[in-house]
């Protein structure tokens, strides 16, 4: 069974870093996609970041340069660095980890980031 446990979420000031990390278990397929997606207050849940087991990245247009994700394969791992946090970041971070074949996303209870002064 796939379990997936994020941590690192808090608040911060505007302009500051948080680093969230999601361990994933029971991960026994290969390829993979780990990534995060967002969901703020009365708004749909958006892509964030993802990155394949093969190490190629991905981001929306909304973190490029601000954002950095990583992943630890041997620890089942993946980790988003955000810098230059804005107010509009906040929202509720959750980690997936998607089988390729067949399609299965799996998904983290989620944490809460808020970037306010």
């Amino acid at each position: 069974q796939v379990q997936l446990v994020e941590s690192g979420g808090g608040l911060v000031q505007p302009g500051g870093s948080l680093r969230l990390s999601c361990a994933a278990s029971g991960i026994t397929f290969s390829p993979n996609a780990m990534g995060w997606y967002r969901q703020a207050p009365g708004k749909q849940r958006e892509f964030v970041a993802a990155i394949t087991s093969g190490g190629f990245a991905n981001y929306a247009d909304s973190v490029k340069g601000r954002f950095t994700i990583s992943r630890d394969n041997g620890k089942n791992a993946v980790y988003l660095q955000m810098n230059s946090l804005k107010p509009e970041d906040t929202a509720v971070y959750y980690c997936y980890v998607r089988r390729i074949t067949p399609r299965i996303d799996y998904w983290g209870q989620g944490t809460q980031v808020t970037v306010s002064s």
